[in-house]
């Protein structure tokens, strides 16, 4: 078999359907669409979810179920290393890291996280303390207090 003698198998090709001619092609004047009406127009693109004007599903069922998320307790956080600041025998407390520029905002309260080294001997008050901070300033002979 020589490569000029390769033939197509039966059925492999199809005739490209014509839309909108006559000549016998059955897709003639409406161009297989029907008469009138949305789907028949140009540019129609109609989401799987429309019915049609009706008052969709997801609008006629009921809404169930709450969120707790609004009411989530949330902490304005400060490291321990940002204590250093502060002099020895300081009383620190949200009020004065507010004035120091610390805290934007106190949210719900202070929480100090344990990140860095405290190097100095403070008096520290907020409403929480990580457990690795808690560690840091027993270390460094400073004194906490959960307001």
């Amino acid at each position: 078999m020589e490569l000029h003698e390769l033939k197509r198998t039966e059925g492999s090709v199809h005739v490209r359907k014509r839309v909108g001619r006559g000549m016998g092609s059955g897709l003639g004047k409406t161009s297989g669409k029907g008469e009138k009406g949305q789907k028949a127009r140009s540019g129609v693109s109609i989401p799987a979810t429309f019915e049609g004007g009706q008052l969709p599903l997801y609008r006629r069922l009921p809404k169930r179920g709450f969120s707790n998320a609004p009411f989530k307790i949330r902490y304005a956080v400060i490291n321990v290393s940002d204590l250093n600041i502060f002099n020895d025998g300081d009383v620190v407390t949200p009020e004065v890291l507010k004035e120091r520029g610390l805290l934007k905002k106190q949210l719900c309260g202070v929480k100090i996280l344990g990140n860095g080294n405290l190097e100095k001997k403070l008096t520290i008050k907020a409403h929480k303390f990580s457990k690795e901070a808690i560690a840091k300033i027993e270390k460094s002979g400073s004194s906490k207090e959960v307001i």
